[in-house]
């Protein structure tokens, strides 16, 4: 069943658009990334960041997602890419907004359990060591190392 509100079509039965923030840290020109599957079951790497939670800023988000997922303190930048994507095959949409952000306190290879034992490995990479691992969102390389503010339409999750 569907129905029409401000015109806008909706399922009932969907979830709501996931929103969540991401941190780009670049350290001696090198990009921090993290797995983004649970138990490394994927070699597919991303920002750190995670699920936005109500009644509190994207800031306070990015600051409290990058310390579980990294053990490090960041001060948040300005935003620089909004991105979106999906799985067709099931009922998911995530908003991701990225954000520049610089390091406050901490080591960025250094040993840490993330408390929700999703993230278990980090990387520093060059721009040049990109091109052999698979990561997403695909404009990745190019926001991490330019300058403007992207927009990346609707991508598919991938495994």
């Amino acid at each position: 069943m569907l129905c029409l509100r401000r015109n806008v079509t909706v399922c009932p039965m969907s979830r709501p658009i996931r929103l969540a923030v991401r941190g780009l840290l670049l350290v001696d020109n090198r990009l921090l990334l993290v797995n983004a599957w649970p138990g490394g079951t994927s070699d597919l790497l991303c920002a750190p960041g995670g699920g936005a939670e109500p009644h509190a800023s994207l800031e306070d988000n990015l600051k409290r997602e990058f310390h579980e997922e990294t053990g490090l303190e960041i001060a948040v930048g300005a935003p620089c890419l909004v991105n979106e994507f999906h799985d067709p095959g099931r009922d998911y949409h995530q908003v991701d907004v990225y954000f520049r952000v610089s390091l406050v306190a901490g080591e960025p290879l250094q040993r840490w359990t993330d408390p929700e034992g999703v993230v278990t490995e980090r990387h520093l990479v060059t721009r040049e060591e990109m091109a052999g691992l698979r990561y997403k969102p695909d404009s990745l390389p190019d926001i991490a190392w330019g300058e403007a503010v992207f927009y990346d339409r609707l991508e598919p999750v991938l495994r």
